[in-house]
């Protein structure tokens, strides 16, 4: 039982990162459901059996549950806490109870509502971003060669030490800590690089090296390595005028690197083992509160993003799924098919429950416990 008191440190840390990130998102729903007039019935912190809870003057009953894998904001007019249309419901309403239900709101409203969500995510990770650039400064390294390893994709493009590296795979490069980014999500992948020596614009081709390596969590994690290093990495403060757009940078160089390695999963070109579920977030979670709150920041920020962008996923159930209806509906001129979406929420429900197996079969061979 040694390994109980780590595993309960790991739940915890889970518990508060988790549940921070999802009351961002669900409050973002709320917020501008409120603004556009929804009553909101529920605003849950977990699933199923209550813990605790209250009523607010409006008549929303806060709570938190039992299971804390997420939340959800359960509005007039819904039958579950997916937002799925309560068509019974919906056809007895009155006049009054029906300015004040979800689905009878107009499209674009229903459309900034559902988004909402998700970008409360992104803004949550900018205003992390940027107070952690505002304090502890922004890491950055010129990107100029200061060695290179024998053997490496970069001694193979005859690159050298001081060389100032300025574009790679069609991408400018301003920091040491670029070449990391791209390169880590093209491995074995050919490219252009653009590089000045001797005050000379040289072009060459470089394939980054597939290598399995570790993560600051100490877990193993494949990427490509161009085989460079550089200087020692220096933590720049930076004022708010400096800080806000580098958040903003630095939330789309996630969103980007995110989506690029889920594409890469998608055709086959990254393992799928690398996606995570609860149980290796849950370890992140505690190993990132134990190297303190500048790695639990981060942490939250970059957790924070991929909640945002598994949520704008075009499958029923989730927000991205939402959208997808309105813009059919947008160009029909007409929602839907009730029975339509009844399916194909079922069908987007059945999606998640295989990828949360999925990811749970990976955490748990990443864990030996295979």
């Amino acid at each position: 039982m040694e390994w109980l008191p780590e595993a309960l440190h790991s739940f915890l840390a889970f518990i508060v990162i988790i549940s921070a990130i999802v009351f961002v998102h669900e409050f973002g729903h709320f917020w501008v459901a409120r603004r556009c007039g929804v009553r909101v019935e529920t605003f849950s912190i977990g699933f199923g059996y209550e813990l605790f809870g209250w009523n607010d003057k409006h008549g929303t009953r806060w709570k938190i549950a039992l299971l804390p894998l997420g939340g959800y904001v359960k509005m007039f007019g819904d039958s579950s806490a997916a937002s799925t249309p309560d068509g019974k419901a919906l056809t007895k309403m009155t006049k009054s109870q029906k300015a004040v239900a979800f689905h009878y709101k107009t499209l674009s409203q229903k459309a900034a509502i559902v988004v909402a969500g998700p970008l409360a995510n992104f803004i949550f990770a900018i205003v992390i971003l940027t107070g952690f650039f505002m304090h502890y400064g922004r890491p950055e390294t010129a990107p100029e060669v200061g060695e290179v390893a024998r053997g490496s994709a970069a001694e193979i493009a005859g690159l050298k030490k001081g060389d100032y590296i300025q574009k790679l795979n069609g991408v400018d490069v301003v920091r040491f800590e670029d070449l990391r980014h791209i390169a880590g999500i093209h491995p074995d992948e050919k490219m252009e690089i653009f590089f000045l020596r001797d005050k000379q614009l040289v072009r060459r081709y470089i394939t980054p090296k597939l290598t399995e390596t570790t993560d600051i969590f100490g877990n193993k994690i494949r990427v490509g390595l161009l085989g460079v290093s550089s200087s020692t990495v220096i933590y720049k403060p930076m004022g708010a005028l400096d800080a806000i757009p580098a958040g903003v940078t630095e939330v789309f160089r996630i969103s980007s690197s995110t989506l690029k390695a889920l594409g890469q999963m998608i055709v086959g070109t990254r393992s799928p083992d690398e996606l995570s579920g609860i149980l290796r977030i849950g370890k992140y979670s505690g190993q990132a509160a134990e190297k303190g709150i500048s790695v639990v920041l981060w942490f939250m920020a970059i957790l924070s993003v991929n909640l945002g962008l598994i949520n704008l996923l075009p499958i029923p159930v989730l927000d991205g799924g939402h959208l997808v209806f309105y813009a059919v509906e947008a160009v029909k001129g007409r929602p839907m098919a009730e029975r339509f979406q009844e399916w194909a929420y079922r069908v987007g429900f059945s999606l998640l429950v295989l990828l949360m197996i999925f990811a749970t079969y990976n955490d748990l061979r990443h864990l030996n416990v295979f």
